[in-house]
Order: structure tokens, then C-alpha cells, then sequence
């Protein structure tokens, strides 16, 4: 497993992706699932950055586990932050057109449908969040 702890802060966030990117090269993924996996990450990096530590800073840890056999990567982040399950959220109503629609909300759901999984849990004080990409 692959572990990199950076400061929640949105500055990070380059090297959160340099760090994927990686990984992701090594294992010879196309660049439409590196990209779909890096939208992701950005997605819920910054959500992390912008909403997990409202009064206070803190880390985020990204752990990346391969399955080279099965084609299959399985990225995790964790914070320490606020606990928030974004998998609690209703998909937004895509049918609508974007002036009646409220803010919000639309990253997860791309997330959710670019991804094969998504998992949270909240244990021992803190959020995992667990994105898994079949390539």
C-alpha cells in the first residue's frame, strides 16, 4: 500500500495528484480512467480542504492499494475533520437545466457514477472515504 499525508489545504492538492498519477502510471492505466480518477480525487480533496476542519487546519492521508491481477485500484482519504458522509446526499435532479438547480452536490454524483465503488465510513475519529476504479 501507497501512503501520502499532506495539509488539507487546497495547495496540496498538486501534489495529492502527482502522488495517484504515479501509481497510476506504473500500472500502465489509460489516460481516460487516470483522468476520470484524477477528477475524483480533486472532487474530494478540496471538499476536504474547503469543509473538514472549518475552525482549525489539518491532514489529509490518500492510501492507494493495487490489484495489478484484477485491474483494480482502491484509493482511500482520510481526515480527521468534522464527520460527513457524502453518500447520505441525494443524486441532484440532472433533468433540470443548471439556473434550477440547487448548488451543490454535483461532484459527489460524478463521482459516484465514474467510479465501479464508493464506500464511506467514519471510524475511530475519522472519515474514510473509499474510491475503487476497475482499469
Amino acid at each position: 500500500m501507497d501512503r501520502l499525508t499532506v495539509k488539507a489545504d487546497i495547495k496540496e492538492l498538486d501534489q495529492v495528484l502527482a502522488f495517484a498519477d504515479g501509481i497510476l502510471e506504473s500500472l500502465d492505466c489509460s489516460h481516460k480512467i487516470q483522468i476520470q480518477i484524477d477528477i475524483a480525487l480533486e472532487e474530494l480533496f478540496v471538499n476536504i480542504a474547503h469543509y473538514a476542519y472549518p475552525d482549525s487546519e489539518g491532514e489529509a492521508e490518500i492510501e492507494v492499494e493495487t490489484d495489478k491481477a484484477n485491474r483494480k485500484i482502491k484509493i482511500t482519504l482520510i481526515d480527521s475533520g468534522i464527520p460527513y458522509d457524502p453518500l447520505k446526499n441525494e443524486d441532484p435532479d440532472i433533468t433540470l437545466a443548471a439556473d434550477d438547480r440547487p448548488i451543490g452536490g454535483l461532484g459527489i454524483f460524478m463521482v459516484k457514477k465514474s467510479m465501479d465503488d464508493m464506500v464511506y465510513e467514519y471510524k475511530d475519529g475519522k472519515n474514510r472515504l473509499t474510491i475503487t476504479k476497475n482499469f
